[in-house]
């Protein structure tokens, strides 16, 4: 049998990439087409995703109300609900010339009510006009 003798300079390391590389020398990074995209894509996707949140938070006007008409301060009084009242009497002792339920409407707006449930000794803004 004969023996092979192989100097170490003749030895070359083949690279993933198949091209041959220094020894001792990193071989170069080469990325695939769903590396690129994962690597330079999907940052600057959420980059711009982030920018356009952003843009719209901040352009966003702060908006209390449609105009100034919508400002208008509603003239109202303080009543105290007594035993047995409900929303109904109260609508119709405060403003009998108007609708009640319009009128039980308002009371509810105006007070944030959740339902038109009151209990003895609440106080409620009223509407007066």
């Amino acid at each position: 049998m004969s023996a092979v003798s192989v100097s170490a300079e003749s030895l070359v390391s083949i690279t993933a990439a198949g091209a041959p590389a220094a020894a001792g020398r990193p071989a170069p990074l080469r990325l695939t087409r769903r590396g690129r995209f994962v690597f330079l894509g999907l940052p600057l996707i959420l980059l711009a995703a982030l920018l356009m949140s952003l843009a719209g938070f901040l352009n966003a006007p702060a908006k209390a109300a449609d105009s100034a008409a919508d400002i208008s301060l509603t003239p109202a009084v303080t009543v105290t609900v007594q035993p047995g009242q409900s929303l109904w009497a109260i609508a119709g002792a405060v403003a009998p010339e108007r609708d009640p339920r319009d009128v039980v409407a308002d009371i509810v707006q105006l007070n944030n009510l959740d339902a038109a449930r009151v209990l003895p000794g609440q106080q409620l803004f009223v509407p007066t006009k």
